[in-house]
C-alpha cells in the first residue's frame, strides 16, 4: 500500500484544501457535542483496543490518532497518510460526555455520524488539520461471474439494510445480510480484503446473503478449512472480485500534536 501511495496520482480535493479540515468538519457542527472531554496517555503496552459508546458518552481505551481519524472521517487507517511516527505510535484513553442530551435524537444518527462527532476533540485537543485527497489506487470490482449470482431479492424492497453481520471464530467467518444492496455489499467485503470494493454488478434493489470463508488471522486447522473469501464469494455467491485501480479518498494529515491533557 505505501508503495501504491508512492506511485499514485493525487487529485487534491476541492473540499479539502491543504491546512483546512476535511468536509466532515461541517458536519460535525449540526451534531451534539460532548461536553467534557478527558484525554490521557496509555502506555499499558496492550495490544487491545475497548471502545464503549452509549447515548452520552464515549469511551476509547488504548486508541492511537489513526484510530479516532478513521472514525471521524470514514476513512480506513491504511487511507491515512501524514501522521508522524511518534503521535503514530502512542495510545491515548479518551473520555467524553455529553451533559444533557437529547436522547431521541441522538438515537437517530447514523454510525456515520457518530463517528463525526469526534472531529472537534481532534480539532481542539491534538490541534488536527487535514484534507482529503482522491488518489487512482488498487481497488477490487465486485462483479457477477457467468453463472451467477447465487442469491435471491429480499422479500422487502421498500425497506433498506435491515442488519448485517460479519462474525469470526475459529472455524472461520461467516456474512450474513438481509435486505442489503450490492453498493452496502461491496463496503462490507473492504475490511475483509483490505483494500476499498467497487460495485460493478448492475444489481438493483435488496437481497438476502449469506457466506462463509477461512479465516486469514487464525492458524490453519480442520476447523478453519474453508474456502479463502476470494473463492467463498465465487462458489457460494456467484461473484467475483476483480483487482483494477480506481479512485479513492483519502485522507492526508497536515498538522497534528501530542494532545493536551487535563
Amino acid at each position: 500500500m505505501l508503495l501504491a501511495l508512492a506511485l499514485s496520482i493525487v487529485v487534491p480535493s476541492s473540499l479539502g484544501q491543504s491546512g483546512s479540515s476535511a468536509p466532515a468538519v461541517n458536519a460535525a457542527g449540526r451534531l451534539p457535542v460532548y461536553d467534557v472531554v478527558a484525554i490521557k496517555p496509555n502506555k499499558s503496552g496492550s495490544g487491545s483496543l475497548d471502545v464503549e459508546e452509549h447515548i452520552d458518552i464515549y469511551n476509547a481505551k488504548n486508541i492511537t490518532v489513526k484510530s479516532l481519524l478513521e472514525e471521524a472521517y470514514g476513512v480506513r487507517e491504511d487511507l491515512i497518510s501524514g501522521v508522524p511516527g511518534p503521535i503514530g505510535s502512542a495510545h491515548f484513553d479518551v473520555m467524553a460526555k455529553i451533559v444533557d442530551p437529547d436522547a431521541s435524537a441522538i438515537r437517530k444518527l447514523t454510525g456515520r455520524q457518530r463517528g463525526s462527532m469526534l472531529l472537534p476533540i481532534l480539532i481542539e485537543r491534538f490541534q488536527l488539520k487535514a484534507h482529503t485527497e482522491t488518489r487512482i489506487l488498487p481497488v477490487f470490482e465486485l462483479v457477477v461471474i457467468s453463472n451467477g449470482p447465487k442469491f435471491k431479492h429480499s422479500a422487502d424492497q421498500k425497506g433498506q439494510d435491515t442488519g448485517t453481520s460479519i462474525q469470526g471464530s475459529d472455524r472461520g467467518v461467516q456474512l450474513t445480510a438481509h435486505g442489503i444492496n450490492m453498493t452496502s455489499l461491496a463496503s462490507s467485503l473492504e475490511g475483509q480484503v483490505h483494500r476499498p470494493v467497487i460495485d460493478k454488478t448492475g444489481l438493483a434493489g435488496n437481497y438476502d446473503v449469506a457466506m462463509k470463508w477461512s479465516s486469514d488471522t487464525v492458524p490453519s486447522s480442520e476447523a478453519n478449512a474453508g474456502p479463502s473469501i476470494f473463492t467463498a464469494l465465487q462458489e457460494q455467491l456467484g461473484l467475483k472480485l476483480k483487482a483494477a485501480k480506481g479512485p479513492v479518498e483519502t485522507l492526508v494529515v497536515d498538522h497534528v500534536e501530542m494532545p493536551s491533557e487535563n
